[in-house]
């Protein structure tokens, strides 16, 4: 096929195969370094009509400005915190996330991390070349008959309840945006109040999106209702936790351990809050990216902004 005179701008990492599909029908600027000088980037908008980002790049008003063209914006994970939708909205720009395409991987990232936290053994790999041999040291929990307790429970949270339920594990959820009559109830337990949830829980993972509502959701206070033999995991968004109120509870032993994929600052410092806290096991925002996540959703994003500018331009791009 012809490429059509429309350009699409890709400005962070994506599956190589979706690229190409991409490029069967519009003329394509694939550059993951585009987040490193967003300056760049801004200066490539004229007539570009498809950008497709991950969480790093900002849709904002100064871009928008700068895409006078621009009629759809794909979304590579579900994510929107750096999508002005209001902005868009009004300039006529249609936002695509990928929908479910990186449930499985986040969920398995979720069980990971309770089995490693809970069992707490697979940190003495350093010790033990000491020649040191710590085994009551590392005896830790199983998560056979513990207590997972999910905050918002959408489908991603829905498909780790999946999972552990499958480990033996009790699923208590905290979500007042779910009906009560909704069918992903079943099996699980309905927490009326996001406090009954944490002072129950063993292991709490984090489900809802970064609003004004739930910025710092989990902060000092809350965290003292943790038991102090729970365990945190927060891989949807950074800002949910109170990072200086947490690696103080950690330090003070108020809980037994944390896993962190997301940070109100993206990358982290080099002197993180974080830093000489055994307990706590960081990454970069990975939870939702393997490879078979990565391939899904890049093709879910290639094909979403392919239909929306072939349905803006009466046809396929040809």
């Amino acid at each position: 096929m012809e490429k059509t005179m429309s350009d699409i701008i890709i400005s962070e990492f994506m599956d190589e195969a979706a690229v190409e599909t991409l490029k069967l029908e519009f003329s394509v600027i694939f550059d993951p370094t585009f987040v490193e000088d967003p300056e760049r980037l801004l200066a490539l908008g004229q007539g570009v009509r498809g950008l497709i980002v991950r969480n790093r790049t900002q849709v904002n008003d100064a871009l928008l400005a700068n895409f006078p063209d621009l009629q759809v914006v794909g979304r590579l994970g579900v994510g929107l915190d750096n999508i002005d939708l209001n902005a868009c909205a009004a300039r006529g720009v249609e936002v695509k996330p990928a929908m479910g395409g990186n449930g499985s991987s986040v969920a398995e990232y979720v069980i990971g991390g309770a089995l490693m936290l809970r069992r707490g053994a697979y940190f003495s790999s350093a010790t033990m070349l000491t020649g040191k041999w710590p085994r009551q040291a590392l005896i830790g929990n199983e998560v056979c008959g513990s207590v997972l307790g999910l905050v918002g429970f959408g489908v991603i949270a829905q498909e780790t309840a999946h999972r552990a339920l499958a480990l033996g594990m009790e699923v208590i959820a905290f979500d007042p945006h779910l009906a009560v009559e909704h069918h992903a109830w079943k099996n699980i337990r309905r927490c009326d109040s996001l406090d009954s949830l944490l002072d129950e829980a063993d292991v709490i993972s984090l489900h809802v999106p970064l609003t004004e509502e739930t910025f710092h959701l989990i902060d000092a206070a809350r965290l003292k209702r943790f038991k102090t033999t729970a365990v945190l995991i927060n891989a949807a968004r950074g800002g949910i936790v109170d990072e200086v109120a947490l690696a103080n509870v950690l330090r003070e032993g108020g809980l037994a351990g944390a896993m962190l994929d997301v940070f109100e600052q993206e990358p982290l410092p080099a002197k993180s809050v974080f830093e000489g806290i055994p307990n706590v096991i960081l990454t970069p925002h990975i939870a939702g990216v393997t490879k078979e996540s990565n391939a899904r959703i890049s093709q879910m994003t290639a094909d979403n902004v392919c239909a929306v500018l072939a349905s803006r331009s009466g046809g396929a791009g040809k």
